[in-house]
């Protein structure tokens, strides 16, 4: 007796069957495909709208894929076979099949646009891909059987189209539906295998209470890369994925005002530009439907490319900007130079706009600091990112708006915008997204305008680890080792910008974790907050200073103390007294290396016999580029170079590497920057040349026979280990230092 399958059956075979199971692993993201790895809600249409089955029966399934419908229709017919030309997908299905305990499942690797075999005829040929010829497919269908394929498709939608074989031939009978193929982006987001459900549904609630898009609320709860998320998005919707820097160079600002902003608001999409008579538009929404935009641009084609959340808002504070400047500038001619300071003291709707679009775009960039500037004619806006500036040229503005805008930054800094004549500085707070910024903010006068320098600094609660500063691990396990006295001094020195707070900061963080020990902190100004330290910042108008503070400091209980900068005999003196009364010191000290720290300190008139019994180490650091792990590649070395570091020639293992540009890097070819160390421990032998004050060149000596791990060796390592290039040894060595350091005049191995 035979009899058809019931519908109640459909959903405990999908339920039955787990879809995750099928989805392509990480490294082969591309295999996801849409056919053949439907939604659990499109499989349910799907099965629903194919003729009644027999469950002794047999199913064709062509276009197998990832091998998810042939999983569930395993469970519903005697024997399933899969058709599939693809022999990568074919075998990763035949593997995922096996896992899952399917026996009856036949794969067959072919094409069936051409002749191919079964075992059996089948009642039903399920087709699930684009198929031009189909004689190939009657000899493996039974008399009376049915042919299900897709035919036509718009955009995610494809129409089944039922075929019925009577008298050898098939018989178009009818349109059984259109299916929705698409996956929205919770359901991409569990393909790509970055959350699952529970936490999708967590996620997902909490964008509700907090009024965000998912995608954000999941970035920051996953701790995920923006770009590397909306990359695979991308690949999965096929998409292009471009950045801001690719897509300001071709907007037209003009397109923006021809549509309404409210529209674009809600629909996240900006026009950027017309190609040969398509709409190039850009979103940062994954689910976009093009068919609801097509009326943007009447009887012509729309093009969509995918951006990330940050560069979206970074084109629409651009438009807005623009839209605001030809609104804001008159189009009569320049405005008088009598005029401008007059008119600068006024607060202009664009030049804000203008000001929080620069700031947008430092924070994007991850710079450290913003540089304003005017020369002749011509306003300059520069951005430090990775210890370099560069230029951002699509910010421009006369000569009125910059003593505009510079009024605009003094307001908000809370100085005073009627002194010119005079340098001042300031701070200010920006909150982007989740993120809190202090900005330092300094002007200075110049010939034809006030300049400024805005330094950006991040609040995460959490400063870096020594494996993210980049430490090596003997030198990461000699400062942690440094954390665990009881007393002493501990400094951090270089030049400005070198990143001697950030390492301090470290070390902050590991004692801020272990929880055991007080710590207090005395800064100017607080750069990073870490919750779980005690932090004060100085207030020299009110005669709280570095001094006084120690002072009351040691009086509080506590273990270790950090002291932001020794910039004076007082500071020194307290530093000193401080560790001699039983705590931890620990500081920074503007000088070049770890031995010329000594002679600040002398300059100081820190006592030598002080010093010496005191001082635990000393740890110098410059800031190098990171090669972009992306476009990494083994690289030629400059002889130039060479010739400097090896001057007894170059050793025959040695290989270095380099960055060749690409889409992460911004074509830079480095990422980020590492820290380069010098460290020296103050034994007793070094002990006893501080106490004499001997010359620092003997000090030195003595510290290389110490064992100073010097700053070269540490530059070697990060080279040879593909770190940083080596091209940037001379930015961070000076010259004397680049070859093995000499003593008495004899070459150190």
């Amino acid at each position: 007796m035979t009899y058809q399958i019931d519908e109640s059956m459909l959903h405990p075979a999908i339920a039955a069957t787990p879809r995750q199971h099928y989805v392509a692993d990480r490294s082969r993201e591309a295999l996801i495909s849409g056919h053949s790895l439907p939604t659990q809600a499109a499989l349910q249409r799907l099965l629903n709208l194919l003729p009644p089955l027999n469950p002794g029966s047999a199913i064709l399934h062509v276009g197998g894929g990832s091998g998810y419908v042939a999983a569930v229709l395993a469970k519903l017919v005697r024997r399933v076979y899969v058709v599939e030309r693809d022999q990568q997908r074919l075998d990763q299905a035949a593997q995922r099949l096996a896992a899952d305990g399917q026996e009856n499942i036949e794969l067959i690797h072919a094409d069936a646009n051409s002749a191919f075999s079964v075992r059996e005829p089948c009642q039903l040929i399920l087709c699930t891909c684009q198929l031009t010829e189909l004689q190939y497919l009657e000899p493996w269908l039974t008399e009376h059987g049915y042919l299900v394929l897709l035919e036509q498709e718009q955009a995610a939608f494809s129409n089944l189209v039922l075929y019925q074989k009577v008298a050898g031939k098939l018989e178009r009978r009818q349109n059984l539906g259109w299916i929705d193929f698409s996956r929205r982006l919770q359901q991409s987001i569990i393909d790509l295998g970055l959350a699952d459900e529970q936490l999708l549904r967590e996620a997902s609630l909490e964008a509700k209470k907090q009024h965000k898009p998912l995608l954000q609320v999941l970035t920051k709860k996953l701790n995920l890369d923006e770009r590397k998320l909306y990359a695979s998005l991308a690949a999965e919707r096929q998409l292009a994925l471009q950045d801001f820097d690719e897509l300001v160079k071709r907007i037209d600002c003009q397109l923006f005002n021809q549509f309404s902003h409210t529209y674009l608001d809600s629909q996240h999409v900006l026009p950027v530009a017309y190609q040969q008579q398509q709409l190039l538009l850009a979103t940062d929404n994954p689910d976009i439907q093009l068919d609801e935009l097509s009326g943007m641009n009447g009887s012509g084609g729309i093009r969509c490319v995918l951006v990330t959340p940050t560069d979206f808002k970074r084109l629409w504070s651009h438009l807005d900007v623009a839209q605001r400047s030809n609104f804001a500038r008159p189009a009569t001619n320049p405005e008088p130079a009598e005029n401008r300071e007059a008119n600068a003291d006024t607060v202009n709707p664009y030049l804000v706009a203008l000001y929080e679009a620069i700031l947008l775009e430092a924070v994007s960039e991850n710079a450290s600091d913003i540089h304003l500037e005017f020369y002749n004619n011509a306003a300059r806006v520069r951005l430090r990112v990775d210890g370099d500036l560069h230029n951002v040229p699509h910010f421009q503005f006369s000569l009125a708006e910059m003593a505009g805008l510079v009024n605009i930054i003094k307001i908000r800094a809370e100085l005073n915008i009627a002194e010119r004549r005079l340098p001042q500085g300031g701070r200010s707070q920006l909150k982007h997204g989740n993120n809190t910024y202090d900005l330092r903010i300094q002007t200075q006068p110049a010939l034809h305008a006030e300049h400024v320098v805005i330094r950006l600094l991040k609040h995460t609660g959490r400063a870096l680890t020594m494996q993210e500063l980049g430490m090596s691990p003997k030198v990461a396990s000699y400062y942690h080792r440094l954390l665990n006295n009881p007393a002493g001094l501990v400094l951090v020195v270089g030049p400005t910008g070198s990143g001697k707070s950030t390492t301090l900061y470290a070390g902050l963080q590991e004692l801020a974790d272990d929880g055991t020990r007080k710590v207090i902190t005395v800064e100017d100004p607080i750069e990073y907050s870490i919750d779980n330290i005690q932090q004060t910042r100085i207030r020299s108008d009110i005669g709280f200073d570095f001094p006084e503070a120690l002072r009351a400091f040691v009086r509080e209980d506590p273990d270790v103390i950090l002291v932001g900068e020794i910039r004076d005999h007082p500071t020194a003196l307290e530093a000193i007294r401080a560790s001699q009364t039983g705590h931890l010191v620990l500081s920074t000290l503007h000088c070049n290396d770890a031995v010329d720290a000594l002679q600040r300190l002398y300059d100081l008139n820190i006592h030598p016999n002080s010093l010496a019994s005191e001082l635990l180490a000393v740890i110098a650091q410059r800031l190098a580029k990171r090669i972009c792990p992306h476009c990494k590649t083994e690289a030629s070395p400059d002889p130039a170079i060479l010739r400097e570091v090896f001057p007894q020639g170059v050793p025959a293992s040695f290989r270095c590497y380099e960055g060749k540009g690409c889409s992460h890097c911004h074509d830079r070819g480095t990422k980020g920057r590492t820290a380069v160390v010098e460290f020296m421990q103050v034994n007793t032998d070094i002990r006893s040349a501080i106490s004499r004050q001997p010359p620092i060149t003997e000090i030195r000596w003595q510290a290389l026979d110490a064992g100073l791990i010097t700053m070269r060796d540490s530059a070697l390592d990060l080279v040879i280990n593909g770190i940083i290039p080596l091209s940037e040894l001379p930015k961070i060595l000076p010259q004397d230092r680049m070859a093995p350091e000499a003593r008495g005049g004899t070459r150190r191995s």
